[in-house]
């Protein structure tokens, strides 16, 4: 699903009545004739239509972002999705007034980099890495990774930002990210390995067992380019059941 395709950022305008839109071939901004709807809010969307496209074209996902509920924003996705910047850190505890962050990796494009604390994660490096993004996508990122970093190092991570724990949860997808993945069929080369597992292989390598490092970078890497794959699986189902199943009848 993309974002020309919706029309609830317009006031008067919520999911009903975006279906009922859908429902009568309405699928697409470029669609909309004024139908359906009454005048007052057929002026507002075709306002917010005309504003809109100027903002798509000048790469302004922060206004849809700002327009869209913070449930919808899985639909943003597809028309960013290779400026799209996947994130996950390891830490030393769940405090990040008392506890440190390990590594921190970020997916791109196909790529994926890795900081390691003591050597290159820098407060420099994780801003320009979040400033070349358009959007960024966690997993409890909302509550952990970006509170995280932005205590430790100060960095402004205000993009939009996808939490995918939220629309999995809307899928009926619980648990941690690894249960999920396994709910999905995300297969993993290597067994799991806990947040605790991830403090011990930190202070074994601190203690001089860089063995224990590349463990725990080969697992963050892992959690982190994950995320695009889970992204792609939750997005494809909830554009079936959001929108698919609702435009499909018109086309039928």
């Amino acid at each position: 699903m993309r974002i020309e395709n919706s029309f609830i950022p317009v006031r008067g305008v919520g999911e009903k009545t975006e279906r009922d839109l859908w429902a009568h071939g309405v699928t697409h901004w470029d669609e909309f004739d004024g139908s359906v709807v009454g005048p007052t809010v057929a002026d507002r969307i075709e306002s917010f239509i005309d504003d809109a496209h100027a903002r798509l074209e000048a790469g302004d996902v922060s206004y849809f972002a700002d327009a869209f509920p913070t449930s919808s924003h899985w639909r943003l996705y597809e028309n960013v999705r290779e400026d799209a910047c996947f994130l996950d850190i390891e830490t030393t505890g769940l405090d990040a007034t008392r506890h440190e962050v390990t590594t921190v990796s970020v997916h791109r494009g196909g790529e994926t980099t890795t900081f390691v604390r003591d050597r290159d994660l820098t407060a420099t490096r994780l801003q320009a890495e979040l400033e070349k993004a358009s959007l960024l996508v966690t997993f409890n990122g909302k509550r952990f990774d970006v509170p995280f970093l932005e205590t430790c190092y100060d960095v402004d991570a205000s993009l939009p930002h996808v939490d995918l724990m939220y629309p999995c949860r809307r899928l009926g997808l619980e648990g941690g990210l690894k249960r999920i993945e396994r709910d999905v069929g995300i297969d993993r080369d290597r067994p799991d390995i806990s947040g605790r597992d991830a403090v011990r292989l930190w202070r074994e390598y601190e203690r001089g067992d860089d063995g224990a490092l590349e463990t725990l970078v080969e697992y963050n890497r892992a959690d982190t380019a994950n995320l695009e794959t889970l992204m792609d699986v939750v997005t494809s189902r909830l554009h079936d059941d959001v929108f698919e199943s609702v435009a499909a009848t018109q086309r039928g």
